[in-house]
């Protein structure tokens, strides 16, 4: 039975189905290009959101350095200002070992005036004078010595003030700065820290104020003392 016509060893009917399938796979193959191109549309977009986020991420670095050297800035600008209240402070211990000292050769005037009226009792003329420059000399003792005890006074408070009030700020400011370098990159952790170390700041610039304030009505009363 003929069943048509042969064309390259191919009847008609196989030749037909060659084609056929042919065409199918032109069609996949059109299909896998299309699909192809697509997702490489697709992973252009993300190549261009991921340099996007990258320099994103940059500007967050740059912004977390800057805030990192301020702070670094702002810790020697306070460690400098430390240093200089405790060189106050041991100008001040010095001065009054100074009036110590000067306390005791008083005390050894007025021993060696209390002798010599002592020695002067029957001249009426010098004993008067002697006994005269002995009230002076011992009232300005006593003046002396109250002046002393309200020095040492207020170099307690003082020194009450810097080792209890000053320095209880400046040891969280160290803490929270060592602390920042053990944490993540979080933004939120870093803020919150910066939080912290501002409001040790805000506290150590009010406790300084209050030492500042407390020295100068300390001069002023110490002027009107010397006054009158």
């Amino acid at each position: 039975m003929d069943k048509g016509k042969k064309r390259g060893g191919l009847t008609d009917a196989e030749f037909a189905f060659h084609n056929a399938e042919r065409e199918k796979r032109a069609a996949e193959l059109l299909i896998a290009n299309n699909e192809l191109a697509y997702q490489i549309k697709e992973n252009g977009k993300r190549a261009a959101e991921l340099i996007i986020a990258n320099k994103e991420l940059l500007f967050q670095n740059e912004e977390k350095e800057k805030r990192a050297l301020e702070l670094i800035l702002a810790n020697k600008e306070l460690a400098f200002q430390i240093e200089e209240k405790e060189k106050r402070t041991a100008e001040l211990l010095i001065a009054n070992k100074e009036l110590a000292f000067q306390n005791e050769e008083k005390e050894k005037r007025a021993a060696e005036l209390l002798i010599a009226n002592k020695e002067l009792a029957f001249q009426n003329e010098e004993k008067e004078k002697r006994a005269a420059e002995l009230l002076a000399a011992n009232a300005e003792l006593q003046k002396a010595k109250e002046q002393q005890k309200a020095n040492i006074l207020v170099l307690e408070q003082m020194m009450f003030i810097t080792s209890h009030k000053i320095r209880q700020p400046i040891t969280q400011i160290i803490g929270l700065s060592s602390l920042m370098d053990t944490l993540s990159d979080s933004p939120e952790q870093l803020k919150e820290m910066t939080g912290y170390i501002q409001e040790s700041a805000h506290s150590l610039d009010n406790f300084t104020r209050e030492l500042t304030s407390f020295i100068y009505a300390q001069e002023i009363k110490h002027k009107v003392n010397k006054q009158n």
